[in-house]
């Protein structure tokens, strides 16, 4: 007897076996990687998050809070310095001007940001870092009209800096007293903008093009308890008085004599 063909259509070979088995494989194929990828990065990330952020009483403190704390103090430990050296050396009642809101700015804004550190437990730095100690020797050794100009510059550079910094923390924070130093430094870094330009040495082309660039990571100075941060304060100048508004005030006019 002769043995009969196989039957077309059935077994797993068949056209719609075949059509059933690629449907199956394309369908692993995509759920597969999706699986992968969230068993992969949803520990991780939150990992990431707990390690980068700690609890207070005052809300959750993240690296960026931490950072911005630093920074401000920071700020602080150049520029009411070279606040002090536009006192003395500008050659404008505006620079000189300039110069003072800077000294009364930012002793105001040290001492808050010393008390958010100590209640936070912040470790802060007691010196300026390698970039800010250039820019004071670069102040400290211009004369006349070239120090107004280094002055205005290099100052009316850091605040814009700073200012986009503020506006992120301030929008994004959870704590509550990094919030409130955020509003603080806000005013205060706003008003020496405000007070920089109103002395007319501010380059705004050259402005424009050194804030777009990368700016060079400068490691942070040592830091210590936050206890142990020594405050900024003006030196006492004998025979000199001031008659201005506080920082937050509006600018003074563009013009003046020296």
């Amino acid at each position: 007897m002769r043995p009969r063909p196989p039957i077309q259509g059935r077994g797993i070979f068949s056209g719609t076996g075949l059509i059933v088995a690629a449907l199956a494989a394309t369908a692993v194929a995509l759920v597969v990687p999706l699986w992968s990828y969230a068993g992969r990065q949803d520990p991780a990330g939150a990992n990431v998050l707990s390690a980068a952020t700690v609890t207070t009483p005052y809300g959750p403190l993240s690296a960026q809070d931490r950072d911005f704390v630093t920074k401000v103090r920071l700020a602080g430990l150049w520029e009411l310095p070279a606040g002090e050296l536009a006192r003395h050396k500008g050659t404008t009642a505006a620079v000189r001007t300039a110069g003072q809101h800077l000294v009364d700015g930012h002793t105001s804004l040290d001492a808050h940001v010393r008390t958010v550190a100590t209640q936070l437990g912040v470790a802060l730095p007691n010196e300026p870092n390698a970039q800010q100690k250039q820019w004071l020797a670069i102040l400290d050794a211009a004369r006349g009209q070239d120090f107004d100009r280094q002055f205005a510059g290099l100052l009316r550079l850091a605040h814009g800096r700073v200012f986009s910094l503020v506006a992120e923390v301030r929008a994004g924070t959870q704590n509550s007293l990094v919030r409130d130093l955020a509003d603080d430094a806000n005013t205060t870094v706003l008003d020496h903008i405000r007070v920089l330009e109103a002395t007319g040495y501010v380059d705004f082309a050259a402005l424009a093009r050194d804030l777009t660039a990368p700016a060079s990571p400068v490691p942070t100075p040592p830091e210590a308890d936050p206890g142990a941060a020594v405050p900024v304060t003006p030196s006492p100048s004998p025979g000199e008085t001031y008659a201005l508004p506080p920082a937050t005030a509006g600018p003074p006019p563009a013009t003046g004599g020296p």
